[in-house]
């Protein structure tokens, strides 16, 4: 690259000009001649203190990742033959994941002859669930068999 564009330090446009000249203006002022952006016709170059550039960003990405929230995924597994007094409990727990923000995958396992009635005793119970979670979630997948599993994904309802 034979000539490059030159930004200075406070961020004015010094112009056009060969990369020699360019570095040599850089050494002068003791920064840095740092490529901003190399499909530009010419190139463009700033002069900056490169270090204190890469601390700044390290910064910028470590306050980015520190406002970021991580959705987990809890897991409720349960039997087509779970008897109502357990069926709310596991629906309170469903609540107090989907209060802290997390999605719940509700897993109907299904064992030897139970797989037959799948589709009407397990479909009953899932919408049991959610009949009773209300307001409170929203169904993001709907319930749909895995194997010898009926599984239905459930995330918290944006008010």
């Amino acid at each position: 690259m034979p000539e490059v564009r030159v930004i200075d330090a406070e961020g004015e446009q010094v112009g056009v000009m060969e990369t020699r000249e360019a570095l040599a203006k850089a050494e002068e002022t003791g920064l840095d001649l740092v490529e901003v952006s190399a499909n530009a016709k010419p190139p463009v170059c700033r002069i900056m203190d490169f270090g204190k550039y890469r601390y700044e960003e390290s910064k910028k990405a470590a306050d980015a990742k520190k406002k970021q929230s991580v959705v987990e995924i809890k897991e409720i597994k349960l039997r087509p033959k779970t008897d109502t007094h357990d069926l709310d409990f596991k629906v309170k727990n469903i609540k107090k994941f989907l209060e802290k923000n997390n999605k719940v995958k509700v897993t109907l396992r299904f064992r030897g002859r139970e797989i037959v009635y799948a589709h009407s005793i397990g479909r009953a119970v899932l919408d049991k669930i959610v009949a009773a979670i209300g307001e409170d979630g929203v169904v993001v997948q709907p319930p749909m068999m895995e194997g010898r599993q009926m599984v239905m994904m459930v995330a918290p309802n944006k008010k």
